[in-house]
């Protein structure tokens, strides 16, 4: 959510900031804003309600904002509708503050009202107007530099924040601060880069340094300096991104979607490997020895909307092949309800960004509880990357599409390997098994391939369909599971109502939702499952629904209960989520592309929830 990028240096820093927040467009934004001083003139401010472009277009794509150092945002309404007004960067009184801010801050409301007794006055709605004149507040009333000042405004405010300030006393200096929401800093001879994410600076830098929870960074052409709250000096090693830039473009496909879902076969192949040792997974890379695995009684599964949906399928992964209990909560509630955990037990919390508030916030409960944490994330590097006891990295690459598919499969992946050694070390799986289902995993790229190739059909069907008004998935088991990952790709992105339902309860109410034509997706890849499936299909068939069928080759008697059936090839049962998944992110895609959807943008979303 939102998108920051900062530059000091040599260059015009207009242009640099406006191609960088371009690229963090995926993040979800209502308006945008530039500030950039030019030497030691006053700071000029340019704001725009809307997509980047109308930025660009006020700003003669930044050409007409000349200066070397300058902040540029890209804001996502929290507090305040979004208006030219409300977006950022946000300014004191007397102009001596200027910042941005990603985050939430949650007295904001009692520091107003303070400040307001001190004279401030307020012109916007939002939370960082009241966190900039606290800052200017504490700068002004104990006449301290810009550390102190950010330190004593740290100390007094609650809540998240990645804060980015130019002071007008230090004209060639940017001063960052950081609790509980992403940023980075990149590091280049004679400039510094700060953002909210790597792709933003890809194209200048790939040395970043990570800025850890309550630090604060001093940035200029001399590099940058970190600090704590004591205002003690921090210090910090970079770290070299090895994603290509190229990476994060479209590469000739219309949107990033469809591009992303191409990259699925060589993210999964990529992600596979990374675990494999002379052809065994191997944990203990990542810190998990046999003897950790041997003691662990139980796994809690905590994780936010896809991902969570990963955790629904690895549920019934975990329980069958490894024979160890399970539960899978959802982040937002697991934080909130005083959870119980075995002390031998782990938590499992998954992320694609690794910086998901309520994720990161599940994750610190369990480590205070003394819970051993393994973290599945993407982002190298990222909040819980670094805090969670064991990490295993997917290796998807940067996925920038608000709806996610490669990062989602490489969860799935990365979850399939951490259970099959499981299982393999806890002794409920022999050599014979263990072989088989690794050599079934390395068959997915190649299987997904021939899946996309038969895009075609899925495109057909979808343009027929793409005015439906509600859309039904049912499925049980890892069925389930697949649903509801289908259904939410479905509604993110073609704004069509779709709910996922397991097969079995239909019976208990949802069945009087089903009228002529309204279209039910059965997904049947589970062998053991099929007939009761199919039984549940029938009944929604004989009410009028219009039925596509999602199964395995060989099902084909599928079609004589569907109207319209697709096939997926045929992989152990266990791991099928990996491939039904695909053609239900095609129909998703094709349904918002023929509904003239912003695929890549969609509606009230952002890529990275890194707020409550």
């Amino acid at each position: 959510m939102c998108g920051i990028v900062g530059y000091i240096g040599d260059k015009q820093a207009a242009p640099i900031l406006l191609e960088g927040l371009s690229k963090l467009e995926y993040r979800g934004y209502d308006s945008a804003g530039l500030a950039v001083r030019d030497g030691d003139k006053k700071v000029k401010v340019v704001k725009s309600k809307g997509r980047l472009s109308g930025l660009a277009e006020k700003t003669n794509d930044g050409k007409s904002l000349k200066g070397n150092c300058g902040i540029g945002h890209t804001r996502w309404a929290t507090h305040g509708e979004p208006s030219e007004t409300n977006a950022h960067p946000h300014v004191a009184d007397d102009g001596t503050v200027t910042a941005v801010h990603n985050g939430i801050i949650e007295n904001y409301q009692e520091l107003k009202e303070k400040l307001q007794r001190h004279d401030y006055n307020f012109y916007s709605q939002t939370d960082t107007e009241v966190v900039v004149k606290l800052i200017d507040y504490y700068y002004k009333k104990y006449q301290v530099g810009p550390i102190d000042a950010l330190a004593k405004t740290m100390v007094r405010v609650r809540g998240s924040y990645a804060l980015v300030v130019m002071f007008a006393d230090y004209p060639g200096e940017i001063y960052v601060a950081r609790k509980d929401s992403p940023m980075i800093i990149g590091v280049k001879d004679k400039e510094c880069f700060v953002a909210s994410d790597v792709p933003a600076i890809l194209n200048y830098t790939r040395d970043v340094i990570y800025i850890d929870n309550l630090e604060m960074a001093r940035l200029s052409t001399d590099g940058a300096v970190f600090y704590n709250l004591d205002g003690d000096v921090v210090p910090k090693e970079s770290s070299h991104i090895d994603w290509d830039a190229k990476a994060a473009e479209k590469g000739g496909f219309e949107h990033f979607m469809m591009k992303e879902i191409y990259e699925q076969p060589k993210a999964i192949e990529d992600t596979i490997n990374s675990a494999l040792n002379d052809g065994k997974i191997d944990l203990e890379a990542m810190g998990l020895k046999d003897d950790i695995i041997k003691d662990i009684s139980d796994i809690t599964i905590v994780a936010c909307g896809s991902a969570y949906h990963v955790g629904v399928a690895a549920q019934y992964v975990f329980e069958d092949i490894a024979r160890i209990p399970v539960r899978v909560e959802l982040a937002s509630e697991f934080r909130y309800r005083n959870p119980i955990l075995n002390e031998k037990g782990m938590v499992i919390v998954i992320s694609q960004s690794g910086e998901t508030a309520d994720t990161l916030a599940a994750l610190r409960e369990a480590k205070e509880m003394g819970i051993r944490t393994l973290a599945i994330v993407n982002v190298v590097g990222s909040s819980i990357a670094r805090e969670a006891d064991n990490v295993f990295y997917t290796l998807a690459g940067p996925e920038i599409s608000v709806a996610t598919t490669k990062g989602y499969t490489t969860q799935l992946v990365a979850s399939y390997l951490i259970a099959i050694q499981f299982a393999k070390v806890r002794g409920k799986i022999d050599d014979k098994q263990y072989d088989y289902y690794l050599s079934e995993l390395k068959t997915l790229p190649e299987k997904i391939n021939k899946i996309i190739d038969d895009k075609d059909r899925i495109q057909w069907f979808s343009a027929k369909f793409a005015n439906a008004k509600d859309v039904f998935f049912i499925g049980r088991g890892i069925d389930y599971a697949i649903c509801l990952e289908g259904s939410l790709k479905l509604k993110e992105i073609s704004y069509v109502h779709s709910e996922a339902y397991a097969a079995g309860e239909l019976k208990h109410g949802t069945i009087s939702l089903i009228e002529d034509g309204t279209l039910v997706i059965g997904v049947i890849t589970q062998p053991e499952l099929y007939e009761k499936t199919v039984s549940n299909m029938l009944e929604v068939k004989s009410r009028g629904a219009y039925l596509m069928g999602l199964t395995s080759y060989g099902h084909y008697e599928t079609e004589d209960t569907a109207n319209f059936t697709v096939y997926v090839p045929k992989i152990d049962e266990h791991f099928s989520a990996c491939l039904a998944v695909i053609p239900l992110q095609l129909l998703g895609y094709y349904f918002s592309v023929a509904r003239g959807n912003d695929v890549d943008k969609p509606r009230n979303l952002a890529k990275s929830v890194t707020v409550e």
